[in-house]
């Protein structure tokens, strides 16, 4: 049964979160997701907690710094928006920033499903080496802004 949540709960527990995040406590992290929560991210779908562990250590893999900047932050019955800036330094030293947002469905004050939306060029740019990667990753951001600016 899902009983009443409360908005400033719902909060709360995602700003801790996002904390247990940026100190890469894989198993605090964990904590906060439902065991059997669903993680949607660049298409990809993963489930449970065992697929909220592969996308926590492909996360940590790629980035060895990472902080969360709030921007806004909505709470709406069982559903928490957030839209933030990531700052972060990967792990081959490139630091970056990327705009994101996220949907964070709670049940019982877990996450049960996080829904989370990025432009992976951000991270393109950032890790791509050589003349050849760079100016593919140029056309490609070209193209995509084409007619529109």
């Amino acid at each position: 049964m899902i009983k009443n949540q409360s908005a400033d709960k719902i909060r709360q527990l995602a700003r801790e979160f996002d904390n247990a995040i940026e100190v890469r406590n894989r198993e605090l992290a964990l904590t906060y997701l439902a065991a059997d929560c669903k993680i949607e991210l660049l298409g990809v779908k993963l489930a449970g907690k065992e697929g909220a562990r592969r996308w926590l250590d492909w996360m940590y893999q790629h980035l060895a710094e990472i902080s969360f900047l709030p921007v806004i932050i909505m709470v709406d019955g069982n559903t928490c928006f957030e839209e933030f800036v990531v700052t972060a330094k990967l792990t081959n030293g490139t630091s970056l920033q990327s705009k994101q947002a996220e949907v964070l469905i709670y049940e019982n004050y877990k996450i049960k499903s996080l829904r989370l939306y990025f432009d992976r060029l951000d991270f393109a740019d950032a890790v791509v080496t050589g003349f050849l990667g760079r100016r593919i990753v140029q056309t490609l951001t070209k193209k995509s802004l084409k007619g529109l600016v």
